[in-house]
């Protein structure tokens, strides 16, 4: 699960943001509680950090690119 939230953050950052993004962060959320569950044996925490992180910064940078989008075309409806 770490790695798959890691590759999502990735490909959520490049081009899917929110499509990508979210399942990252839910994904490390369940990795990071199934490596403390399992008092460390696991790996990954690491891994599970970055997807979240990624996913987060994902998510609030196509956030904000659809605020800004759509205030430009409050601001002048001739661009659509």
């Amino acid at each position: 699960m770490a790695t798959w939230s890691l590759i999502l953050g990735i490909v959520g950052l490049l081009c899917c943001g929110f499509f990508a993004g979210i399942p990252a962060m839910i994904l490390a959320v369940q990795a990071k509680r199934q490596i403390a569950q399992s008092g460390g044996q696991q790996t990954g925490a690491g891994m599970a950090t970055a997807g979240l992180v990624l996913g987060i910064i994902a998510t609030v940078l196509y956030g904000l690119g659809a605020v800004f989008f759509v205030i430009g075309i409050l601001a002048d409806p001739t661009l659509v």
